[in-house]
């Protein structure tokens, strides 16, 4: 009876670390028997597709399962600090991981950029006459959605860009403020928004908008995901297993076919 307690208790611990972290159900039966324990990678919400794809062709040469956590990088960063079991983060930002670093959290030796990306501006499919940042300042723009540049790396590229284009303070009466890229682009497909501040892979997921405009990219810093895996992981080696798969040939080819450029 203590025995049945005890894995009863388990699996409520494991479903609430589920739910908080909005990652998909754990096999109970895994958890109990302690075996073939799922890889936790927690991953920018831009990878959201690319990442699913590459899931079930990295299983079929492997034992191992991999279970997602995909949301803005500076939201992922706070769940590693606060202690969420991942084994590999993925960040679509410099700063959430290097903020990781400084708490000494990574596995040394693991830490590298895994693949670059693009900023553009994009509009609802039926607009017409948009073509460049100088648009947004239009009477017909009224709402401008980017990614909240305090957690969002895609809105800190924006900030920037728009701050390098002397429209930042101008727009501000106009900005929709989004939890994560994936919002933004939802954002402009819903018509809840004017225009939007996404990557290049996010604009291409979509016939509902069109790319008004290639940002160019000396208007803010580089785009690069970063990628580690996580001192406390209980998995190191599937994890580096897995990082270097993602610099294989077969996943170079998924990577660039949604518009990642790989390193």
């Amino acid at each position: 009876m203590g025995l049945r307690r005890i894995l009863t208790f388990t699996m409520l611990v494991v479903l609430a670390l589920g739910a908080t972290l909005g990652v998909r159900s754990l096999d109970f039966s895994s958890v109990i028997a302690q075996s073939n324990s799922p890889l936790l990678v927690s991953a920018a919400a831009s990878l959201t597709d690319v990442m699913q794809e590459l899931a079930p062709l990295y299983q079929a040469q492997s034992k191992a399962t991999i279970r997602y956590n995909f949301a803005s990088s500076g939201a992922l960063q706070q769940q590693i600090e606060n202690g969420a079991p991942v084994d590999i983060f993925i960040s679509a930002g410099q700063k959430q991981m290097k903020a990781l670093q400084q708490k000494n959290l990574l596995l040394s030796g693991t830490q590298r950029n895994l693949l670059t990306n693009r900023l553009v501006l994009v509009v609802p499919a039926n607009t017409a006459g948009m073509t460049s940042l100088k648009n947004l300042t239009e009477a017909r723009v009224k709402r401008i959605a980017i990614g909240d540049p305090r957690s969002v790396p895609a809105g800190q590229y924006a900030e920037e860009a728009l701050t390098e284009a002397g429209l930042w303070q101008t727009l501000k009466p106009k900005y929709v403020m989004a939890s994560n890229v994936r919002q933004v682009l939802q954002f402009v497909e819903a018509g809840n928004a004017d225009a939007g501040l996404v990557y290049l892979t996010d604009a291409k997921t979509t016939d509902e908008v069109k790319i008004a405009q290639m940002i160019p990219t000396n208007l803010h810093s580089p785009i690069a995901y970063p990628i580690a895996v996580l001192k406390r992981s209980s998995n190191q080696k599937v994890a580096k297993d897995f990082i270097q798969f993602l610099s294989s040939s077969i996943a170079k080819k998924v990577f660039a076919k949604y518009g990642f450029t790989a390193t």
